[in-house]
């Protein structure tokens, strides 16, 4: 059976170049048991005829292009030749490459690029993770602080570079136990350590991955698993099953019954998984006018606490509670539980009685409203007219006043009028007609006329 070897070329920010005088610029790659770490010397490294797969992690420039990996034979592989070379697997990030050959030429290679600098070649064997296991008693809330390491042949990876592309990832999945309330819950992402020095994490890239894990999930029986993923490479680890207990604390809200008096909020302590003696607690209150107001509560021996909340009359109040303690197993836990929430009902106002008097009867109510409506209606529809009349008016007379140029000639004959000037002309043509008799004898004729006077 042929044996695997994976190799890791970590590499950094600028292209490095060393004098090929003084040094030993090939160095062979082979897994002893002694060396698993050798320096990449001007870019160059040597692989022997033993190795059936290799995998290669470069660290370069951020936003530079890819390594080209140079053969012995003078041959290149670039990314662009991940499609038509099926022995050739090719990760490429921003920052970093991650190269997989299979059947990889014996001889000298050689990386171009903007490698880092101080990079090391490591000969990456057996790789496993190494977790610390979970406490036996957990419950819904708490905060457990978790370390992992990654070893290579049992033995801690000392290259900075590699560390960087490595978290350690966290997951529960249910067990699907009837019995539990998670039933069919499925899987919960719960944590993800870098070892980068940030939070829980002591020192930067020591190798050992350190962080807090927050069960803020369902309680029940869940499977943790611990795993560590890269593009090219996989470990994980299962843990035994384990129980997540509802929190050990409950909540009991005694409202005030007048406005001078606080609304008192007791919490019970379960003793059966927490020493009572041991919990501290402090928190922060939100009242319903947006006022915040922080708190502390000792230590005490008894299985309640017990926490004044000022009365700010009727809507919703929320706390906040931290506790820490010990639990009767005697390891100290800090957990933060749910948020806690009660509303204080509005005060129903009461109505004053109406005076009977006052009351209209049905009867009238119905007959006035008809005729009301319909006066408004009358009305509303009338102004409506007018003012639509008003508008026509008005635009008729600016189109002829400043389209037309013409001035307002108002011709208005009336009845009373008309009938006086008619009676007038009755008259004269009555006269003209008398005149006509008298002045001619022969109307046909119109020869002779009658120039005698009347005896008047």
């Amino acid at each position: 059976m042929k044996t695997f070897y994976l190799v890791t070329a970590l590499v950094s920010a600028s292209f490095f170049a060393t004098s090929a005088y003084g040094v030993k610029q090939v160095e062979v790659l082979k897994r002893d048991g002694r060396q698993n770490e050798i320096p990449l010397l001007d870019n160059r490294f040597r692989i022997d005829s033993h190795i059936d797969e290799i995998t290669l992690l470069f660290f370069r420039k951020p936003g530079t292009p890819a390594v080209i990996l140079v053969r012995p034979d003078g041959g290149k592989y670039a990314v662009t030749d991940l499609a038509k070379n099926l022995d050739l697997d090719w990760y490429d990030e921003v920052g970093y490459d991650i190269i997989r050959i299979k059947n990889p030429m014996p001889g000298p290679w050689q990386a171009i690029g903007n490698i880092l600098p101080k990079s090391r070649i490591v000969v990456l064997g057996e790789i496993t993770l190494e977790t610390e296991p979970f406490p036996t008693m957990l419950f819904q809330g708490e905060k457990i602080k978790m370390t992992g390491r990654v070893l290579n042949d049992g033995e801690p990876i000392n290259a900075d570079l590699f560390n960087d592309v490595v978290d350690l990832k966290i997951d529960f999945i249910s067990t699907n136990n009837e019995k539990f309330a998670n039933f069919g819950a499925g899987r919960e992402e719960v944590a993800r350590f870098k070892d980068d020095g940030y939070g829980l994490d002591e020192r930067q890239k020591d190798g050992v991955f350190t962080g807090e894990l927050n069960l803020d999930f369902i309680a029940g029986e869940w499977t943790p698993v611990l795993y560590i993923k890269t593009p090219l490479l996989e470990r994980s680890v299962v843990q035994d099953a384990l129980i997540v207990h509802q929190p050990p604390f409950s909540y009991e809200i005694e409202p005030a019954e007048q406005d001078i008096n606080n609304h008192l909020l007791t919490i019970n302590l379960d003793d059966t998984i927490v020493k009572p003696e041991t919990v501290i607690m402090q928190g922060k209150i939100y009242y319903p006018n947006n006022e915040e107001q922080m708190f502390s509560i000792e230590s005490d021996a008894q299985h309640t606490r017990q926490l004044a909340i000022k009365n700010y009359g009727w809507g919703r109040y929320s706390v906040e509670l931290s506790i820490f303690g010990t639990n009767i197993k005697g390891r100290e836990f800090m957990a933060t539980l749910p948020t806690y929430k009660f509303e204080i009902a509005r005060p129903i106002e009461a109505i004053p009685a109406v005076d009977p008097a006052t009351i209209i009867p049905p009867d009238l109510m119905i007959e006035s409203e008809p005729v009301a409506e319909k006066i408004a209606n009358w009305v509303l529809l009338s102004l409506i007219i007018v003012g639509n009349l008003c508008v026509l008016l008005m635009g008729w007379l600016a189109i002829r006043i400043f389209v037309q140029k013409k001035s307002l000639k108002f011709k208005v004959k009336l009845p009373f009028i008309n009938k006086k000037t008619t009676t007038n002309d009755d008259v004269g043509n009555s006269e003209k007609k008398q005149s006509t008799k008298n002045g001619s004898k022969n109307d046909k004729s119109g020869e002779i006329l009658n120039l005698s006077m009347t005896d008047d």
